[in-house]
């Protein structure tokens, strides 16, 4: 079984090493499509919202803008925030992308944790797990063309049928899930598992056997940081600062949600951008940062494959604030001295 291999995009923009906006965005997008050209297999958007840095608000404009630059890579969402979207019109977003890419899209969802975006939004953050719930079938109903009526709790819906249609039948539909009924949920309704950890993807299966469900047949992922360079010093004088960006953010929207085990980041006290540069290492999702050089990437996602299998590798490597000239080496060298050796190795 061959790695699908795929950056996750989340167009951020600190203080520290601020760009224009419009350049911002104009150079990630130029990224995308040469990651297309070095032979990635996806092109992976993450979202946000009210963030100071501007972490990634609308994915779909995103992605349907990738879809226009490019020809076979996948597009996909790690995740989208379902509660947070208009279930129809999420959808017609969603087919309009996949007909605009040439039927590329991957839509992952979850359900969201930060209080700040809920209040932001005018939406309870009690609300998201029932809301979730209602909106999950509704959008494979739709994405899958049937004309939709159904009146509930967050929902009234009268002949609903989107135009144009997806291209794919099905739309792939991931699900990012860590509790056992949100594991349960993915399982019983055929959704792939955007997770984050092997318990995660050990659960997942156990749930799709108890639902008849064969689990080869679905597409797990892992998450993580990766960065390469010619020196493990390089690498990490590039990234320490991108790395303790995001790991206060991360450890700040999980006090904030009452849920200092969230996923994102644990409460541990976070190394300065001057310890990481000393360190030269880090844990992130629970896994550690693959930052230095090309042999010292691979062999530790080799093996973090051998005792974790997936079927696809979400790299965060598009780092908050990171050169653009580094980044851009980064992922040619994964290209050209990492990628032919993972893919033959699993």
């Amino acid at each position: 079984m061959s790695i699908d291999l795929g950056f996750l995009f989340p167009f951020r923009n600190p203080d520290f090493n601020r760009r224009p906006w419009d350049r911002l965005y104009r150079d990630d997008l130029d990224l995308a499509a040469y990651s297309e050209t070095l032979g990635f297999d996806h092109v992976w958007l993450t979202e946000h919202h009210f963030i100071d840095d501007g972490y990634s608000p609308s994915l779909i404009p995103i992605a349907t803008a990738i879809g226009a630059r490019t020809n076979t890579i996948r597009i996909g969402t790690f995740v989208m925030l379902l509660p947070m979207h208009q279930t129809v019109r999420l959808a017609e977003d969603i087919a309009t992308a996949d007909v605009i890419s040439g039927g590329r899209m991957d839509i992952g969802v979850g359900l969201g944790y930060r209080v700040g975006e809920f209040a932001g939004m005018g939406i309870s953050p009690r609300e998201r797990a029932k809301r979730f719930a209602e909106q999950l079938p509704l959008l494979r109903q739709l994405l899958d063309g049937e004309t939709v009526t159904f009146h509930g709790q967050y929902h009234n819906i009268d002949g609903a049928r989107i135009m144009p249609p997806a291209i794919q039948r099905p739309v792939p539909l991931w699900v990012g899930a860590r509790g056992d009924r949100a594991l349960d949920r993915a399982a019983r309704m055929g959704c792939h598992l955007a997770g984050v950890s092997a318990e995660h993807r050990l659960r997942y299966r156990e749930a799709l056997a108890r639902h008849g469900r064969e689990p080869d047949n679905y597409m797990v992922s892992q998450m993580v940081l990766v960065y390469v360079s010619d020196s493990k010093e390089q690498a990490w004088n590039d990234t320490a600062s991108p790395v303790n960006h995001m790991l206060q953010l991360y450890r700040d929207w999980a006090v904030e949600a009452g849920d200092d085990n969230n996923d994102d980041q644990d409460s541990r006290a976070i190394p300065s951008a001057a310890q990481l540069r000393e360190e030269q290492a880090c844990d992130f999702f629970g896994e550690p940062a693959f930052i230095g050089t090309p042999d010292f990437v691979y062999e530790g996602i080799r093996d973090l494959l051998k005792r974790s299998p997936c079927t696809h590798l979400v790299m965060m490597g598009i780092l908050p604030g990171a050169p653009l000239v580094g980044t851009r080496r980064s992922i040619e060298l994964f290209s050209k001295e990492v990628m032919s050796r993972l893919k033959s190795s699993v």
